[in-house]
């Protein structure tokens, strides 16, 4: 009933075969990526931080000084205002 004609079945085949490949590859890099950190874990490092530093070093530097400056802009603005109620009390 449908018609085929003009598409090339061979071609597409080949693409869904290739990207299948690839996620299964992605698939076992991740796997790879897990034991990694399970083994870093188990060497007593940080697993989070280990992340950040990987985060980190994927910026330039002035993005990083950028990101810095922001996150203890917040961190100070937050921390006056908490002191600011205890003012306010006394």
């Amino acid at each position: 009933m449908t018609d085929t004609v003009g598409i090339a079945g061979g071609q597409i085949l080949a693409f869904i075969e290739r990207i299948e490949q690839i996620e299964t590859e992605i698939a076992e890099l991740n796997e790879g990526k897990k034991e990694t950190f399970a083994e870093a874990k188990g060497e007593g490092f940080d697993v989070k931080i280990l992340k950040e530093i990987i985060k980190l070093r994927k910026q330039d530097k002035d993005e990083r000084d950028e990101h810095e400056t922001v996150l203890d802009l917040y961190v100070r603005a937050i921390e006056e205002a908490e002191k600011a109620p205890a003012a306010k009390a006394a």
